[in-house]
């Protein structure tokens, strides 16, 4: 099983080929990964660069099991299904939501520090990350752009799980996605290189992608 990306900035060259806007768009990166993916596209097509954070919602008893996903600006999304096999409900997960909450606040300060999210307002969005696993983040953000107002929302991602794309036709106006493997397993495995960003990397990205 070959990669199909050396890394995330030529993944971002790639979707930048394949993605078609007016003009000016306001490309929002999920970080981490998304960052180093929005630069080229930002490059290639302009508009304005800036992150949108997102974090994972997980269960209790596992945290590493995503039952929903909360975006700035928006509302916390769960994934119903799920929630039902495992019988919990929101008010179950009421202090792991405030613990992301106080964790995103805090990302959006080192990320944005006083800054405001761009005003997305009746603009053409284009929503930007390095992959989609299970898609609850990607659906967070996209429905929290929804309820900013944004005009036309396109979702760009280099590579998808293959149940994952359809899930989320009705969340955005356009899904651009390069490649949707049958054997996805995660993001990682499809890129030659995939280290961790710090949050310094993240912050010179996205210095260099408003420079372009």
């Amino acid at each position: 099983m070959g990669h199909l990306f050396a890394d995330r900035a030529e993944a971002g060259a790639l979707l930048a080929e394949r993605l078609s806007v007016a003009r000016d768009p306001v490309v929002l990166a999920l970080p981490r990964g998304g960052v180093p993916v929005a630069v080229p596209i930002v490059a290639r097509l302009g508009g304005v660069l800036d992150v949108l954070v997102t974090r994972k919602i997980g269960f209790p008893e596992s945290p590493e099991l995503g039952i929903g996903a909360i975006a700035e600006g928006g509302a916390p999304v769960f994934d119903r299904a799920l929630m039902a096999r495992l019988r919990i409900g929101p008010q179950d997960v009421r202090e792991v939501v405030e613990r992301e909450r106080q964790e995103l606040a805090r990302r959006v300060a080192v990320y944005r520090g006083d800054r405001p999210l761009p005003d997305v307002t009746g603009r053409e969005v284009i929503v930007v990350d390095d992959g989609l696993a299970t898609g609850g983040t990607a659906r967070a953000a996209l429905r929290a752009v929804g309820e900013m107002g944004a005009g036309r929302v396109t979702l760009a991602v280099p590579v998808g799980a293959r149940d994952s794309v359809p899930a989320l036709r009705g969340e955005a106006d356009e899904i651009v996605v390069l490649a949707t493997p049958a054997d996805f397993y995660a993001v990682g495995q499809w890129y030659d290189s995939f280290d961790q960003l710090t949050d310094r990397q993240v912050l010179d990205l996205l210095a260099r992608g408003r420079r372009t």
